[in-house]
């Protein structure tokens, strides 16, 4: 008898993690509710949010009310380009639970430890600190002080997380917004570097296809960029149509 009956697991990909919303509605109309979530980076707040008892609707509200670089500031790059105060301070307002284990369902972080070299696979302590270290890209975004360590991106090392809870669930549904296609135009810095940081991150694919059961991956989703809010709409609907399509094969 496994622990849990379903487990989703939502990848990292910035502004895409919309995505995330529109699939977790399509399972909701279904009747599929997870009883764990594991995520990396947009996939840990989009999870946090969903665990705290949000709907994707009203989660979708939330993040567009204002542009990504509300949530973030502008610092002088010590050790990243921006810093996620904002982020912060929404989960604080939005969430209201303090812990990750005050959750409604239980929530796996993933993060990556710069002073071990090695992925960390959390689900108890600070909620907003935990998520926030998890969608912290090496580089654009300053790590997170924890205990003692500095944290970035959960992605830099696991960005499809099945790990922690690969052996805990009848049913794993999987949800991709980071699938790495080739690309002919590179624009700019951020798009040099979130790219770079992207490459190394389907690594575990392998793993990943063996334990889902349901495995997502919009097509189409690799256009659009990680740090844009403009599309929130779209990225929603694609992620909603994709799972309707998994769903009823």
């Amino acid at each position: 008898m496994k622990k849990y009956k379903i487990g989703l697991v939502l990848s990292g990909g910035g502004t895409r993690g919309f995505a995330h919303l529109g699939v977790i509605a399509a399972l909701h109309e279904k009747g599929i509710i997870p009883d764990v979530i594991s995520g990396t980076s947009a996939g840990a707040i989009a999870g946090a949010f969903i665990a705290s008892g949000k709907t994707p609707n009203e989660i979708r509200d939330i993040l567009k009310r204002d542009s990504f670089f509300k949530y973030t500031k502008l610092q002088l790059p010590k050790d990243g380009l921006l810093k996620l105060d904002g982020l912060k301070e929404l989960f604080q307002n939005e969430i209201g639970v303090k812990n990750l284990e005050e959750l409604n369902i239980p929530l796996f972080v993933t993060l990556s430890n710069l002073n071990t070299g090695a992925v960390e696979y959390h689900n108890t302590g600070i909620l907003d600190k935990k998520v926030l270290a998890s969608s912290s890209i090496p580089i654009l975004f300053a790590p997170v002080h924890i205990n003692g360590n500095m944290y970035v991106d959960g992605g830099l090392l696991d960005n499809i997380p099945i790990e922690p809870i690969k052996h805990d669930c009848e049913q794993i549904i999987v949800s991709n917004i980071s699938p790495i296609k080739p690309k002919q135009n590179i624009k700019n810095l951020i798009e040099i570097a979130t790219r770079s940081f992207y490459m190394s991150v389907n690594s575990n694919m392998k793993q990943v296809r063996k334990y889902a059961s349901f495995y997502i991956e919009p097509a189409g989703i690799d256009k659009y960029e990680i740090l844009s809010r403009t599309h929130a709409d779209e990225l929603y609907e694609l992620g909603y149509k994709s799972t309707i399509e998994v769903l009823n094969k």
